[in-house]
């Protein structure tokens, strides 16, 4: 079978696609043939700077698959061949708080991903994919849309009414802004693309802000809410914005921290001064992903699919993940 592999620090121009033996699944395991894979910034970094993540060579990257159950190994129960699954960031994250052993099960990083033919999962490390759903849009849910879902859902849950800000229209804040506004939140959301604001606004959003005509955007926020603020944040952006990303929030209100984006600086004393909820987030558990589909069967939601390439295609993929032209996801079939 075929597979991408990070070989060295050369970028993404030095990817190499592979013949490798096919796996078979060990206990506990399974062993599906892929229909696609998604980018995530994070693959992207991760195939970039592999040195600076302590990676050995080769590693396959990406976290985000979905396919078909190919070989089920001794032990497993409740799944079978055929089955169609999308795999879990976490090979080992079922359900509580995120634990150091967890951390160190993410796919595509600490352990190789899934940008091959045909990979081998944790039987605890799949779900099933959303009835309707095809492989291109199950596969973008593991990471951007459950990291999503954690932010809104898991820490202090939005409820209707509420408001929330998103930063831009990649897609952690696209399947944000399709979650709020399916739970009836009020939507802020910026970007530097008046065409962007335009598609949010089509798909919900309430209030459109563009950060380079607007970069004072925290105080257009702030004159929005009457001077109180959002409820929550979805922080993308990093260092560079979450201070403006406090100054929207209201005061009590909650910041997921997710994104590393940007750069700048960061004093944490509004943190203090506003008793802002300033909560880390890193993607989400197996339940968690489960309870997110439920969710998303429910509404009836379908992610944005940005640009679809061919598996052959993956360094030109990432090309246009780093061009950041992108609204949403960016696939490869496999």
């Amino acid at each position: 079978m075929k597979a991408w592999q990070i070989v060295s620090d050369g970028g993404i121009d030095a990817l190499h696609l592979a013949d490798i033996p096919t796996p078979e699944p060990g206990p506990g395991e399974v062993r599906a043939r892929l229909a696609a894979s998604s980018l995530n910034y994070r693959d992207l970094m991760t195939v970039k700077d592999p040195g600076g993540r302590n990676l050995p060579y080769p590693r396959v990257p990406n976290s985000d698959g979905a396919g078909t159950i190919t070989a089920v190994g001794a032990g497993v129960t409740g799944w079978r061949e055929g089955d169609q699954v999308a795999s879990c960031f976490f090979r080992a994250w079922s359900d509580g708080v995120i634990t150091q052993a967890a951390m160190d099960s993410a796919l595509g990083g600490a352990l190789d991903g899934v940008l091959s033919e045909e990979v081998i999962l944790s039987a605890d490390g799949v779900v099933a994919m959303p009835k309707g759903y095809s492989a291109a849009e199950a596969a973008t849910l593991p990471c951007a849309a459950l990291t999503a879902w954690h932010a809104l859902f898991e820490v202090n849950p939005i409820k209707a009414g509420d408001r929330v800000l998103l930063l831009g229209t990649g897609g952690v804040s696209i399947f944000a802004l399709q979650f709020a506004v399916a739970a009836g939140a009020e939507v802020f959301i910026t970007s530097s693309a008046d065409d962007k604001l335009a598609r949010a606004k089509a798909m919900g959003a309430h209030h459109l802000i563009n950060y380079k005509t607007t970069p004072d955007w925290d105080q257009a926020v702030q004159a929005l809410t009457a001077g109180v603020g959002v409820d929550v944040t979805v922080e993308v952006g990093g260092p560079g914005t979450v201070s403006r990303s406090v100054e929207a929030t209201r005061v009590g209100g909650t910041v997921g921290m997710i994104g590393v984006l940007s750069q700048g600086d960061f004093n944490p004393a509004r943190v203090m001064r506003k008793s802002i909820h300033l909560q880390g987030i890193y993607v989400g558990s197996r339940r968690m992903f489960e309870d997110m589909n439920r969710a998303i069967e429910h509404h009836a939601i379908k992610p944005v699919l940005d640009q679809q390439f061919a598996f052959d295609a993956a360094p030109a993929a990432f090309h246009a993940m780093q061009s950041q032209q992108h609204f949403g996801k960016i696939v490869l079939q496999v």
